[in-house]
């Protein structure tokens, strides 16, 4: 198979600890762009907080590349910021969700187009995201503020997994008509039924008309399912969360940390024999024969 596009999560995929794409995937990725594969990131946050990102892959400002932001709630073109399509949660179901996450033991964030509002913030989760992406702590006790903004998504923060297994349970009531979905161990997210990393990679994918099976979805975390099970391959790297991988086509050996988007790249995209999968190190290809 012929591939032409990769969506790629970001955060404890694409990205190494120190929020940084390492060289390994640098490379991969440009060696890939030259044989005509687009790379795509696709994450949940906001497109205007991956510019760091985008500036690593020489895609910032650029037209022609494009990325896949609010778990699919936003696809936009580089250049300038383009949005090419939005689907935002409806003011009073962001409302109703901040009600509710309000009578939870948990931090609260609320995304629209230009911002993320934080409630409750506590300093594990002012750690986590310091350096991915600028925020505005609030205090008001309902989203009225906010009326007249799109709203992307609502997440809930809290690193019980099972505790927010027990929220997504208890909100079952009012969340039908949602996508609700986990990520980075610590958020369970809210957007409109139908708009998932899986819908935005192949919104794009048919913008650019290709095909499905000629994408490929690498991802780590129950966001990134949708668009796994998408793409014509879905690819798990190592960190991957366990209950997730047998959703998978394919388990990296590397890690977020030893270059795992570059072994995908190197496996399905490069003809090259210098590059190869080396489990201690993402600092580049190294030679198949050892």
């Amino acid at each position: 198979m012929s591939y032409k596009l990769i969506a790629c999560d970001l955060d404890e995929t694409l990205l190494s600890a120190d929020r940084t794409v390492c060289k390994r995937n640098r490379e991969a990725i440009a060696k890939a762009a030259q044989k005509g594969v687009r790379f795509v990131c696709a994450t949940g946050r906001g497109f205007k907080s991956i510019e760091p990102t985008l500036k690593e892959l020489n895609q910032f400002d650029k037209e022609n590349e494009f990325a896949v932001s609010f778990n699919g709630g936003a696809i936009i073109e580089s250049k300038d910021n383009r949005i090419l399509r939005f689907e935002g949660l409806d003011f009073d179901k962001a409302q109703e969700l901040y009600f509710r996450g309000l009578k939870y033991d948990v931090c609260i964030h609320v995304y629209t187009q230009d911002e993320v509002y934080v409630k409750r913030i506590h300093e594990s989760e002012r750690a986590y995201i310091a350096g991915r992406m600028h925020f505005v702590e609030f205090d008001e006790d309902n989203l009225d503020f906010l009326r007249d903004q799109a709203i992307a998504k609502v997440l809930f923060v809290n690193t019980d997994y099972d505790y927010l297994k027990t929220i997504e349970k208890d909100l079952e009531e009012i969340t039908g008509n949602l996508d609700v979905s986990f990520s980075s161990n610590r958020y369970i997210e809210f957007n409109p039924k139908g708009v998932n990393k899986g819908s935005g990679l192949l919104w794009l994918a048919d913008y650019l008309n290709i095909k499905p099976e000629e994408t490929i979805a690498i991802g780590d975390n129950f966001n990134d399912l949708a668009m796994i099970k998408a793409a014509g391959l879905g690819v798990g790297v190592a960190n991957t969360i366990e209950p997730m991988k047998p959703e998978c086509d394919v388990i990296t050996k590397a890690s977020c940390e030893q270059g795992a988007v570059a072994e995908v790249i190197e496996n399905y995209i490069l003809s090259d024999p210098a590059y190869a999968y080396n489990s201690n190190s993402c600092d580049g290809p190294v030679n198949k024969s050892k």
